[in-house]
């Protein structure tokens, strides 16, 4: 397992604690300290407006000093140190004043998602036990359809409401009196934030001062934020990892809540940004926007990625289009969140870098545990002292690390020799085709390749015989582009288990407001479908031919290749089998499964058909016969 000497991780651990010093031991000390060091540097931008360090260490002061009127410290549940705050992370400097404010206070700051649905939010919510909320106008229809649901909210404030907010709007840092700090142990809990959701509920990860303080400073160095750096935020929400490593380098953040891409270009060369931040689902529709090649953001030194994998074709068009390195990291919400980030300097395709200071990382088998050598995929874990204290959970706090500290991040993913991580997928979705491990991430970028794709999600379709067989969902911006000659580019070139058995042309992915995809949603919907279509069958229809080879064996399995992939995606297919005679080489007998005849008839009439059959002709000779089924428990029609 690739790893830093003990005594380098314990050097790096040593100047993580000095940054915790400095900071007083507290989340809310990185501001204190920023406002001191740099009063009068701009802190956050937005538009026309700017806040100071000062000024917003005085406006958390004032938020906190008002927060305490109606909540005094302590009186936290379920071990927790106070009442639970929840804060709407809009892209808006008053979410740095709450977010900072509340911990000042003496309570824990739960980050709220602003774009969720009503359930969602009432979920979240509750689950947090959320005494005050500190909300946008946008969420007030959804609050009053839960609010009655929820007998821990006892204020509802908005950020954006005149009139109807706590949260001041910053003035000359010295104005308000400081508030005295509610005094707190490094490792007690100060922020509430919960995972996203994709492959299940989403859980309440408790993390602390310490996590938080000394992730603030991992981010900061990989990074290579300082002073003079000018951060673009082209985010939908404000996460805090942004605000927190901007803040502990007392670099200026601007944030730019438009979605065009060229009004992020424009806002980074106007305010001389440094560092360009974005998710992927944004980043790849730079990359594949017409007026890429007229952008200039002549400051920056890099685009950095997140929250999810950015297709390497995607990330390479915008570096050469941009002229500067697109580098991705990886984290989770426990890890609040960043462990692993490539390096600015000199990037390595495709990966998520090496882990950040303090931080250990193995890949282990999905079965035994153990740890695998470089080069073979299995679950990543990671540890370090950015590692949350555990999620929140009905009855209480639960930790779920094992004896040395290790967390299952959930992930598939492989090591280079150096300890550079690659992801494959996450391991809820990775699925099992003739006992093949199959990653949708990876047949996703093989279909991102096709000239006429711009997205695409694919799926686990559940087989009698094989486990599963990948089906995709797959947007085109040509019309005249069937589903079959997607299938067919995609699987010529792959192993038969990780062929394609089904395409659904649609609009758009299904995506969360994050930009994440909706994969559990979809591959819900899409089983329930095949089920409901299994149900209308009386039975299913296998059909049998055996065919002799009397030309190119390749070349014919190229060619059956071919035509099942056109098979594939017609309506009543269900799955498809080859085998080969070991005594008699050149024979072949081919069986596949059908909803009813009436679909495959159907099938075997179109022109398409016709047409790829008649590639066939030189190379084998098909031979129908009739076959009886024995010892099923359903008739078996044959051909």
């Amino acid at each position: 397992m690739p790893r830093a000497a003990t005594g380098s991780l314990a050097a790096q651990e040593r100047e993580l604690e000095g940054v915790l010093a400095r900071a007083g031991g507290t989340l809310d000390g990185l501001l204190r300290r920023a406002a001191a060091v740099a009063p009068h540097r701009s802190a956050i931008q937005t538009g026309s407006r700017a806040l100071t360090f000062g000024e917003l260490d005085a406006a958390a002061d004032a938020f906190a000093a008002k927060l305490s009127a109606l909540l005094p410290p302590g009186g936290g549940a379920g071990g927790l140190p106070g009442a639970v705050v929840g804060v709407a992370a809009a892209l808006h400097p008053s979410f740095a004043i709450a977010y900072y404010g509340t911990v000042r206070a003496g309570h824990v700051c739960a980050v709220i998602n602003p774009l969720q649905g009503a359930e969602e939010l009432a979920y979240a919510l509750e689950l947090a036990r959320v005494r005050v909320l500190i909300g946008v106008a946008d969420m007030a229809d959804r609050l009053e359809r839960i609010r009655l649901d929820l007998p821990d909210l006892a204020h509802v404030y908005y950020l954006d409401r005149p009139g109807e907010h706590c949260v001041p709007a910053g003035g000359r840092a010295g104005q308000a009196a400081r508030f005295p700090a509610v005094p707190h142990d490094p490792d007690d809990v100060a922020v509430l934030q919960f995972t996203s959701g994709t492959t299940g509920r989403p859980k309440a990860v408790l993390l602390t001062h310490r996590n938080l303080v000394y992730n603030a400073a991992q981010v900061a160095q990989v990074h290579g934020l300082g002073p003079e750096s000018v951060t673009l935020n082209h985010l939908p929400t404000y996460h805090p990892m942004h605000l927190n490593s901007a803040v502990h380098a007392a670099a200026t953040q601007v944030l730019c809540p438009d979605a065009d891409p060229a009004q992020a270009v424009a806002t980074a060369a106007r305010s001389g940004a440094t560092h360009f931040y974005s998710l992927p689902v944004r980043l790849a529709r730079m990359a594949a926007d017409p007026r890429l090649p007229t952008w200039r953001m002549p400051g920056v030194r890099a685009v950095l990625s997140g929250g999810s994998a950015l297709a390497p074709a995607a990330a390479a068009r915008l570096c050469a289009g941009l002229g500067v390195p697109v580098i991705q990291g990886y984290g989770l919400a426990e890890t609040a969140p960043l462990t692993h980030c490539d390096r600015i300097d000199r990037p390595s395709a495709g990966s998520v870098g090496g882990p950040v200071a303090a931080t250990e990382c193995r890949v282990v088998d999905l079965d035994s545990r153990q740890p695998l050598p470089a080069g073979t995929p299995g679950e990543v874990q990671v540890r370090g002292p950015q590692l949350m204290a555990g999620y929140l959970t009905p009855d209480g706090i639960g930790r779920p690390f094992d004896a040395e500290g290790w967390f299952d991040t959930g992930d598939v993913g492989r090591l280079d020799d150096e300890g550079t991580l690659f992801l494959v997928d996450r391991l809820k979705d990775v699925f099992k085709c003739d006992n093949w491990l199959v990653s949708p991430v990876e047949l996703e970028r093989v279909i991102m390749r096709h000239p006429a794709v711009t997205d695409c999600m694919v799926v686990d379709m559940p087989h009698e015989y094989r486990g599963a067989v990948a089906y995709a969902l797959v947007v085109t911006d040509d019309e005249d582009v069937a589903a079959e000659q997607i299938t067919a580019f995609v699987n010529a070139g792959l192993p038969e288990y990780q062929h394609l058995h089904g395409i659904e042309l649609v609009r758009e992915i299904p995506r969360s407001p994050n930009g994440k995809a909706r994969r559990r949603d979809v591959r819900t919907h899409v089983h329930e479908r095949h089920r409901a279509a299994s149900e209308r069958s009386d039975h299913m229809v296998t059909f049998i031919n055996k065919i002799t080879v009397n030309g190119d064996v390749a070349r014919f399995e190229q060619v059956l290749d071919e035509i099942s992939a056109y098979m594939q995606a017609q309506p009543g297919f269900i799955g498809r089998q080859l085998y080969r005679s070991r005594r008699q080489p050149e024979v072949f007998i081919e069986t596949a499964q059908w909803a009813d005849a009436a679909a495959h008839a159907k099938a075997v009439q179109t022109p398409g058909f016709r047409e790829q059959v008649m590639k066939l002709a030189g190379l084998a000779v098909p031979e129908h016969d009739l076959y009886d089924a024995v010892g099923e428990h359903a008739p078996v029609a044959v051909r």
